[in-house]
């Protein structure tokens, strides 16, 4: 006969998946971030501009920062879809409040996306948030989406196909991963987060 759960794994396993707290953070950081999101595809015109016959691949270099809420969504909450989600509900901002030029295909990418980035801490069953984890985030993040914007986009076959790869990847693990870090931690230490898993679980 098996022993009765204890108390303790009775009410782990009763918690909700997400309490209202995680899900109204997860909604207002994705809400933030939509907006930087669009603040963002501005950025893009202008360096798109300002780098003449290179500026196609401006969107490159930038990509990274349209990464960075699935990370920071997931270290603080710590709860398998957190990433696709907050990335999908800043991409619906983006489309469906703020106009973005990019239109509903958006959300498709923005699933690419939150897919990738929340892989590298799935993998690690949401229990490791190093500097490496984070990292990997960014590369996945942007190299998953990187294949569907360069079949919708015509990119395979280019000479510079692969400098294309090179340079979002590199974005995606310096903006989309390493900062997304450094903001986390930052976060941290205000101690806004101190009734949220991040807090919770460092201090087991």
């Amino acid at each position: 006969m098996p022993a009765p759960a204890s108390p303790a794994a009775s009410a782990r396993r009763a918690r909700p998946i997400f309490q209202m707290r995680d899900i109204v953070l997860m909604v207002t950081l994705a809400v933030v971030f939509g907006f930087l999101y669009w603040v963002l595809v501005q950025a893009w015109n202008v360096l798109t501009i300002a780098m003449g016959p290179a500026g196609d691949l401006s969107q490159h270099l930038l990509f990274g920062g349209w990464l960075i809420v699935a990370p920071i969504a997931l270290a603080i909450i710590r709860r398998p879809g957190v990433g696709i989600i907050a990335e999908m509900v800043a991409a619906a901002i983006e489309v469906f409040f703020l106009g973005s030029p990019i239109g509903p295909t958006l959300l498709i990418a923005a699933f690419l996306q939150g897919f990738g980035s929340e892989a590298a801490f799935a993998i690690t069953r949401y229990r490791r948030f190093t500097w490496g984890v984070y990292a990997v985030s960014g590369l996945l993040g942007a190299a998953i989406v990187f294949f569907y914007s360069a079949f919708r986009s015509g990119w395979f076959g280019q000479d510079i196909f692969w400098l294309r790869f090179a340079i979002q990847c590199g974005s995606g693990v310096i903006l989309g991963g390493l900062l997304a870090k450094v903001i986390v931690d930052a976060l941290v230490r205000t101690g806004v987060l101190n009734n949220y898993a991040i807090v919770r679980e460092a201090a087991v």
